[in-house]
């Protein structure tokens, strides 16, 4: 909580989330670590894809990103949290731009987008050998078949909804606080343990999220549970764009910047002073004096790229 936040911008925030269809939670059962990878990698493309669009906003965006896999009540049901300023860096740094719609981007377009970005990065899992299948799924490692499964999926509509945007930075905290550490089930809703039967309380959403509860044989809740159960060493917070890890020290002051300075785009930044920018040697500043793309990076090191045969 405390370097979230002296992450957060002076600005307003909003709250997309993306699911993905039925049929491919049902592989995620058998292939967590692999789908829910490709859950955040095309969620998080599809945002910056689109935002980066300037019909849309035309900015570099920042994204904090929350891996969720179940429903009230238990059942397996991954889907991403993505929090997101309203707004990011014009594509030269030189200045911040706000974002023009209510809920930030349309989100029938992230969802023609998200989709796409999906089912290509799993059909690229399936032929590299990274997915596997077996019992009621094993007909799926022939690949007829897995095209025949992934195929119908192109025409359904994947859903991607805004929630209601974040009242500022302090929202975002409480948001944090209560969401990004709470496993399927927290031990409020624990109501009562007897004769093999737990009982657990769970709000309806088809009912305007009225309170209930619900009785479940032991072993059947502790099945429902353990299925959130993820990967060891699985990630499930993650960022992108200029939040990313590589990209927060020297992008996070530069928003900051202009979003409270006036943002006139011949005004310099102030020059960041970090440990991280300064010589490991003799401790004094360090200058950026080149930038390079992972594509260059490849052919200086390498007199190639790396994927190239």
């Amino acid at each position: 909580m405390a370097q979230r936040t002296g992450e957060l911008l002076p600005t307003r925030y909003v709250h997309v989330v993306f699911t993905v269809p039925q049929p491919i939670a049902r592989l995620a059962y058998q292939n967590k670590r692999v789908i829910y990878d490709l859950l955040f990698d095309a969620s998080a493309a599809t945002l910056r894809e689109v935002a980066g669009n300037p019909k849309h906003l035309g900015a570099e965006i920042g994204v904090l990103s929350v891996l969720h896999t179940w429903t009230q009540t238990l059942r397996h049901h991954p889907h991403i949290h993505c929090v997101v300023p309203a707004g990011g860096l014009s594509p030269d740094h030189t200045r911040w731009i706000p974002a023009r719609h209510r809920f930030f981007l349309p989100v029938n377009v992230l969802s023609a987008v998200f989709r796409g970005k999906f089912l290509s990065r799993l059909r690229r899992a399936f032929k590299r050998g990274e997915l596997r299948f077996y019992g009621d799924l094993e007909q799926f490692n022939d690949p007829k078949r897995f095209r025949a499964f992934i195929g119908p999926l192109h025409n359904v509509n994947w859903i991607v909804y805004s929630k209601r945007p974040f009242g500022g930075p302090q929202h975002v905290l409480h948001y944090l606080a209560r969401y990004t550490h709470r496993v399927a089930i927290s031990n409020h809703r624990l109501v009562d343990l007897s004769d093999g039967q737990v009982t657990f309380t769970w709000r309806d959403r088809k009912r305007d999220y009225a309170p209930r509860t619900m009785t479940l044989p032991a072993d059947q809740f502790l099945g429902r549970f353990l299925v959130h159960t993820l990967p060891r060493g699985f990630v499930r917070i993650r960022f992108f764009g200029f939040l990313a890890a590589r990209k927060r020290g020297q992008l996070l002051p530069l928003c900051r910047h202009w979003l409270g300075g006036d943002a006139t785009p011949d005004r310099k930044p102030p020059p960041v002073d970090l440990p991280a920018w300064r010589c490991p040697q003799c401790g004094a500043p360090m200058k950026i004096i080149e930038q390079f793309t992972a594509t260059e990076l490849r052919w200086l090191v390498h007199g190639r790229p790396l994927d190239s045969s």
